[in-house]
């Protein structure tokens, strides 16, 4: 951009991270980049028009130093980051820039991180399921591809080791594309997944994207919107089916409500922002199928203090397709992953789309799962011993069902010692039909726990 194009105007005031600026010859335009500083150092986007001459931003970069009458100038476009095939192996963060230590991504196309979604005639129509290898997600919330899921849990009760097992072997199996999003993240866990999945060798389809948790409030706002963007040329332009992992979405609401905050807009019920419904809803609208191929979507989301009708929780609620609960005290109780089989369920599970006998198999497991589940305080106070034949029988049946139900992880191999598994969904439904129909009751409960495959069970 020539010198003579560039508007000029200077700071009017700084809170924080939200900018005032002055621009007497013509106003940028809403989601405009604004540098501002003696080094035009820190970035600003365009938030709101407070009147003819004057506009107010949200810094993405620290604001210290940044002081009234500082100049600022107007980028003339929105904030963009690069797209392609260059972006493969390589961790960036909002603003496109490499941060993995490497050379920088110069040149070739950069795009908006504000683009459309797919309009509703231009989406895919098919209803297709997406195989994990992991059993307990696959047998009772199967995935759908281009559709999203969410891991809901409390913190410490698995959602990262799930989702970078979904990384080796989704990319493993449907090599495709794999663009994980860290909002919010601590650097750790950025350093240690950037190992992991180099480790695991799919690192080289493998896009890194992260807006961690020592940054600001509006480049963890925006952090999600970039890696769509360049998840999205990967699947209209290079027609490869993309799977998005973000790690977490509560954290990008927690930074709208503190975006909210600053910009002084009263607060909506339990402190959450206004707009939370409509921004969660413009990222989450972007993430679908079109006729080429697919964005599908695997969300972990925080539940804060385990309460699952926090506002966040419940509009992240609507926009899901699979909904995978994890639960504390199956954690507390070694079984991993630590899904909750009753409360864990998908739209796709019908018989139209996974099949009748896949529906029939997954109603039979949650009916002896729920059954065993009532028993418990009987069990408690009682003792086995006291419960009729056919009800020692459920309580036999689905505890080798739970047992069964677990699985080692690839991802957690340095830690367990246990070679990860990777199960066929077939042999999933196999396994729990000959558990169903009694053909492991002589066996020792603990010969199915930790297994892949049924065939892996051995008496003693």
């Amino acid at each position: 951009m020539e010198t003579q194009e560039i508007d000029r105007g200077k700071v009017l005031s700084v809170r924080g991270s939200i900018v005032d600026a002055a621009f007497p010859r013509r106003l940028p335009g809403f989601y405009s980049e604004l540098h501002a500083g003696d080094g035009l150092e820190v970035i600003i986007e365009v938030v709101s028009h407070l009147d003819s001459e004057t506009v107010r931003g949200i810094a993405l970069t620290p604001t210290a130093g940044l002081a009234r009458g500082a100049p600022v100038i107007d980028t003339g476009h929105p904030l963009r980051v690069p797209v392609g095939e260059r972006l493969l192996g390589r961790m960036l963060n909002v603003f496109g820039e490499t941060i993995d230590g490497q050379e920088k991504v110069a040149g070739g196309e950069w795009r908006s991180l504000h683009r459309p979604p797919v309009r509703l005639t231009q989406q895919g129509a098919i209803t297709q399921i997406l195989e994990t290898g992991i059993k307990a997600i696959d047998l009772l919330a199967p995935l759908e591809r281009g559709g999203k899921a969410g891991l809901f849990g409390g913190a410490g009760v698995g959602k990262t080791v799930r989702i970078t097992e979904l990384i080796h072997n989704v990319v493993g199996k449907h090599h495709g594309v794999t663009l994980f999003c860290g909002i919010g993240e601590r650097s750790r866990e950025a350093e240690e997944l950037y190992r992991d999945v180099r480790a695991a060798g799919v690192l080289d389809n493998t896009v890194l994207v992260f807006g961690q948790m020592n940054e600001p409030p509006g480049a963890r706002f925006r952090i999600g919107h970039a890696a769509l963007t360049m998840a999205e040329y990967f699947r209209d332009d290079a027609k490869r089916d993309v799977l998005l992992l973000i790690d977490n979405i509560f954290r990008f609401i927690q930074a709208g409500s503190e975006v909210s905050g600053l910009l002084g807009r009263l607060p909506s019920r339990l402190g959450y922002q206004p707009t939370l419904g409509t921004e969660l809803a413009q990222l989450e609208e972007r993430i679908c199928t079109t006729a080429a191929a697919a964005i599908t979507s695997v969300q972990a989301v925080y539940v804060p203090a385990d309460d699952f009708t926090d506002p966040a929780v419940t509009h992240t609620f609507g926009h899901l397709s699979a909904l995978i609960v994890l639960s504390r005290d199956r954690a507390s109780q070694g079984f991993y992953p630590a899904i909750d089989p009753l409360r864990s369920e998908s739209k796709m599970l019908t018989p139209p789309i996974v099949g009748q006998r896949h529906y029939q198999v997954a109603r039979k497991v949650r009916e002896s799962l729920a059954g065993y589940d009532e028993l418990k305080d009987v069990i408690a106070m009682l003792g086995l011993e006291e419960l009729s034949r056919e009800d020692q029988r459920t309580v036999h049946r689905a505890r080798r069902l739970e047992r069964f139900l677990t699985q080692p992880f690839f991802t957690t191999e340095p830690f367990t010692g246990r070679a990860g598994r990777m199960v066929d969904l077939q042999e999933t439904l196999t396994g729990c039909e000959r558990i169903l129909n009694d053909e492991f009751a002589d066996f020792p409960e603990k010969s199915l726990y930790m297994i892949g495959a049924i065939h892996e069970a051995k008496k003693p």
